[in-house]
Order: C-alpha cells, then sequence, then structure tokens
C-alpha cells in the first residue's frame, strides 16, 4: 500500500553566510543599497515607458515587462536574505520556503522566455524592418508579453508540488539565503531522483530553448547587420541589440552554471555565489546596462525632469543640457553601489 510522505519538518533555518558573520553588517548595508538600487532603476523604467509618448514601442514595451519581473524578482529573495544576514540565520516555514522556491523559479524561467521574445523583436527590427510594424502589432505584443508568465509559473508549479511531497525528516538547517532546489535535495530523507529528472525535464526545455532560439536569432541579426553597406549604419543596428546581448550572456551563463552543470555533489558555496550573480547583479544590471545606452530613455527621463521642476516652455538649450546629464541622474541611482 502507498503511504502519503509526511513533513515531519515544519520550519527550515536559512543559514546565510556562515563563514562571513564577521562581515554581516557591511554585506547587509551592499545588498540593501543594491536592492533600493535595482528596485528604483526598474521602477523608473516601468513608469518612463508607461507614461512616455516616445517610448510606445514593442521593444520597450518588452522592457517594461523585463522591469516588472526583476523586480518581483529581487523582492522575493533579497528583503528575506536581509534578514537572515542581518540576524545571522532565520527561520522559515516549510509552506514559506516551498512558495519562495516557487515563485523564484518562476519569475526566473519567465525571465529566460522573457529575454528570447525581446531577441525576436529585435530580429524582426533588423531583419524585417520594412515589415516590422505590420508583424508586431499590439495583437502579437500582447501574446509574446503575457505567455511567458503563463508559461513560468506554469512549469514550475509542477516542480515545487513534487519538492513539496518530499519527506524531511531533518535535520532543517539549510546552507543557503534562500530555499533554491539543491539545498532542498539535500535534506530530504527521500529519494529526488525523480524529482531532479523531472526537472531536468522542464528545465532543459525552459533554459536551453530560449537560449538555443535566442543564439540563432541572433546569427540572422548579425548576417544581416554584415550587409548594411555603411559603418554608421551597420553600428546603429547593432547598438539597438549590444545591450539586450550582454544582458542575455549574464544571465545565461550564471544560470546554466547553477542548474545544469553543478549536480548536488557540488559546494555549495559555488552555487550561492552563481545564484547571487542571477538573483541580485543581473536585476541591477537591468536599469543601468539599458537606461544608460538608450537615447530615448534619456531623453524621456529629460522631459520629466523639464515637467517636474515646473519648466513648461523649456528653452532649446536647457533641454539639450538636461538629456547631457540624464546619465549623471541615472547613476545617482545606483551611486551607493
Amino acid at each position: 500500500m502507498h503511504e502519503e510522505n509526511q513533513t515531519t519538518v515544519s520550519v527550515f533555518l536559512l543559514m546565510g553566510f556562515p563563514n562571513l558573520h564577521s562581515f554581516s553588517t557591511l554585506l547587509f548595508l551592499i545588498f540593501l543599497f543594491v536592492y533600493i538600487g535595482t528596485f528604483a532603476g526598474n521602477l523608473l523604467i516601468i513608469a518612463l515607458v508607461g507614461t512616455s509618448q516616445s517610448l510606445n514601442s514593442p521593444m520597450y514595451f518588452f522592457l517594461r515587462q523585463l522591469s516588472t519581473c526583476d523586480i518581483l524578482l529581487i523582492t522575493v529573495i533579497v528583503p528575506y536574505m536581509l534578514c537572515v544576514i542581518l540576524r545571522e540565520g532565520e527561520t522559515i516555514s516549510f509552506f514559506g520556503c516551498i512558495l519562495q522556491f516557487e515563485l523564484f523559479g518562476s519569475l526566473a524561467t519567465t525571465e529566460c522566455l522573457l529575454l528570447a521574445v525581446m531577441s525576436y523583436d529585435r530580429y524582426l527590427a533588423i531583419c524585417y524592418p520594412l515589415r516590422y510594424a505590420s508583424i508586431m502589432d499590439i495583437r502579437l505584443c500582447l501574446h509574446l508579453a503575457i505567455w511567458p508568465w503563463i508559461l513560468g509559473f506554469g512549469m514550475m508549479m509542477v516542480t515545487a508540488i513534487q519538492v513539496s511531497r518530499l519527506h524531511f525528516c531533518g535535520p532543517n538547517a539549510i546552507d543557503h539565503f534562500f530555499c533554491d532546489l539543491a539545498p532542498l535535495l539535500e535534506l530530504s530523507c527521500s529519494d529526488t531522483f525523480f524529482v531532479e529528472a523531472e526537472n531536468l525535464a522542464l528545465g532543459i526545455p525552459a533554459t536551453f530553448g530560449p537560449f538555443l532560439f535566442i543564439t540563432a536569432t541572433y546569427v540572422y541579426i548579425f548576417i544581416t547587420i554584415l550587409r548594411i553597406p555603411t559603418t554608421t549604419g551597420r553600428q546603429k543596428a547593432f547598438s539597438t541589440c549590444s545591450s539586450h546581448l550582454t544582458v542575455v550572456f549574464l544571465y545565461y551563463g550564471t544560470l546554466v552554471a547553477a542548474y545544469l552543470f553543478l549536480s548536488k555533489g557540488h559546494s555549495l558555496n559555488v552555487n550561492k555565489v552563481l545564484s547571487l550573480l542571477y538573483t541580485v547583479v543581473t536585476p541591477l544590471s537591468n536599469p543601468i546596462i539599458y537606461s544608460l545606452r538608450s537615447k530615448e530613455i534619456k531623453a524621456a527621463l529629460g522631459k520629466v525632469i523639464n515637467r517636474y521642476k515646473g519648466d513648461k516652455t523649456a528653452h532649446p538649450i536647457y533641454t539639450e543640457y538636461n538629456q547631457k546629464n540624464v546619465k549623471q541622474v541615472l547613476r545617482g541611482i545606483v551611486q551607493p553601489l
């Protein structure tokens, strides 16, 4: 007769960074400033895209989705991590741990899919510029924006349910700063082969599928760019996708290393470092890489600054001056970093 697994562990202890307890105050301040800078930078992108007519294009619509995903991702991880660092360890309920794992995994998967959607948008804009507006209409934009969220949360729900059915009989100390899959499997008293196999079965399509799609689109993009006769034209075309390509390499590189090349036998300290990169560093890189390199966003922010100062009839010289200094304003958001 099959007996249902019964959880004997009701709470977990997140240990955080036990080897760095002497630097807990410094780590707390660093990650607090990172969280504030990431939240403010991505919120600025969301606000500008939502209110500026000059940013009313599919590229910035998808960038707004990515910024929303980044804000949710760091909010799921960083605030509780700050408690773990400050108190040198913090307890979390079994349900709260599974919920954090589900939300984190869903948002990470959604980000993978959104990056693939953004590469498709750049592919159409560069390879088919004359047909871009007719292909990337509002209906397609909505579908491409909604389905990553649905698929991301749907796929991770399966893994989260399987993890919640594992038997945890002690110990309950998780050597990590959040409820990730690898340390949870380390603590389980059950046979985790099925969960690991199921995670690979869903993780490979969710990770490598979008990555292969992005690679294919950029092969066509680079071929198209090389066919542009003028150097200025090639540089302009490449500048529209260089920011996205940088984020893709940063995000996918750490994600693949953490989940597909690191097995249970590897050091969890290495896993922590890699986890920090795609849970903290990558969301921070979004407003820095995109905003500081986008003339449209800097111009939109310049208009907001003029409006805020009450200068409704801004002099052209003053407007130009503001646009030149938008970069310094954006840097000021993450200045503590």
